[in-house]
């Protein structure tokens, strides 16, 4: 008797855990604020907001079906998937675009076994014969197809190719399939044996800001270095003030992409932070937030990771878990949003693109939101996020409500196995 009892208990367990799960995820779908939607039209017509996109991509690792893409408005003009991820975009005087990328399946691997990962820059032409089509490479093998892509590109009048290296962390240019400098960030910070083995600096942005003058992020040590050629390091922003070879995190943490509007300004998407912030040297020389933004459409940030000060004063944003790109003005206010197919990476508002240079905000940053991290629970699901996409709305209160689930259902079906054995 008692092992059927057992039998009827582990169905009903069963039974109940799924309806947890179903009733778990479908009330946060149902309940969910709408984003992505196209909003207000303000001072440019809808058919005049032209938005390059780099796509990182999804899947496990969110190294899957990488592309770059024009938007008119918020329909997708042109694509081009043809790489496990695509980074930073950039569109050339002449039309054409280059973009970081990364992509397994190379034969031409160096020092590491075959078939291998390279990361480097494309040149995509959007008005190749036959459609958009990669016309131009130059990449290099990695050890991982993990941590050691090449995320920013920049063209330098020069004609040299300046990119982040974040496999032997270095910011270096090329000119003809050559390097002809390099800044090495073990000339500052306190190397590792081997970097390419390790997330050591994720150095993952690098802008001219002036002549032979680099504006760097430096991401696991929440800073942003001034690099000058011939002289290395000239400014950092957000020192490490406790010896511990960091920044700040309250100030930026593990930052990306960066803009420079000015001497004593920078607008920084502070991706781990969950927000996006304008910083302003004070007289002191200290680094202040000055305005900030944490939400867009009802729904906070999730790992945003680019933000450009567009000429109209407003603030273009790349919000990567959420899988959308929004546009808001000074007081946070959403005037263009849409929804992206996979991971956003950097989005570039033609035809300007980022600037060097651009309008200060005189708004007062927003309030702080309360951070409700979950021990255990928070941890989790911002790891799974970073590795693969998750429906924006999903919080840790669903999380736990699926693990509840799962754990009813696990329970029940080792009940149920107990019973068979027991008969």
């Amino acid at each position: 008797m008692a092992s059927e009892s057992n039998g009827r208990a582990g169905i009903a367990l069963v039974l109940v855990g799924f309806v947890v799960v179903v009733a778990t995820l479908g009330l946060g779908a149902a309940l969910a604020p709408d984003i992505g939607a196209a909003t207000t039209n303000t001072d440019d017509a809808r058919d005049e907001r032209m938005t390059l996109v780099g796509s990182q991509g999804g899947g496990p690792g969110l190294h899957e079906g990488g592309s770059v893409y024009l938007l008119n408005d918020t329909n997708i003009s042109w694509r081009v998937a043809d790489a496990d991820s695509y980074f930073d975009v950039t569109k050339l005087e002449d039309g054409r675009i280059a973009a970081g990328f990364m992509h397994s399946g190379y034969e031409a691997c160096g020092p590491y076994e075959s078939p291998c990962t390279h990361t480097g820059y494309r040149i995509i032409d959007p008005d190749a014969e036959g459609g958009p089509a990669v016309v131009e490479e130059w990449s290099f093998p990695v050890r991982t197809r993990a941590n050691s892509e090449v995320h920013d590109v920049e063209v330098l009048d020069s004609g040299e190719i300046l990119m982040t290296d974040m496999d032997r962390e270095r910011v270096f240019t090329v000119r003809d399939g050559e390097v002809t400098w390099q800044w090495n960030a073990s000339s500052m910070y306190d190397a590792p044996a081997d970097p390419t083995k390790t997330d050591w600096l994720h150095i993952n942005d690098v802008d001219v800001i002036g002549e032979d003058r680099y504006l760097v992020s430096v991401r696991n040590a929440n800073q942003l270095v001034i690099v000058e050629r011939g002289e290395g390091v000239v400014d950092v922003i957000n020192e490490d003030d406790d010896g511990d070879g960091k920044g700040d995190p309250d100030v930026m943490l593990r930052q990306h992409n960066p803009q420079w509007l000015g001497d004593g300004a920078v607008l920084v998407a502070d991706s781990e932070n969950n927000r996006i912030i304008e910083l302003h040297e004070n007289d002191a020389g200290d680094w202040e937030i000055a305005w900030s933004v944490h939400s867009a459409e009802g729904v906070s940030f999730r790992w945003p990771r680019d933000a450009d000060r567009l000429p109209n004063g407003n603030t273009l944003i790349t919000d990567s878990a959420n899988q959308r790109i929004v546009e808001v003005n000074q007081s946070g206010e959403v005037v263009w949003s849409v929804k992206t197919p996979l991971i956003p990476y950097e989005a570039e508002r033609l035809p300007m693109g980022e600037t060097v240079g651009g309008q200060r905000s005189d708004a007062t940053p927003s309030a702080a939101v309360e951070s409700n991290e979950i021990p255990v629970l928070s941890p989790l699901l911002t790891g799974v996020r970073a590795s693969y996409p998750l429906p924006y709305w999903l919080a840790e209160s669903h999380l736990a409500g699926v693990l509840l689930g799962l754990c009813s259902v696990g329970f029940g079906s080792g009940l149920m196995v107990q019973n068979r054995f027991d008969w």
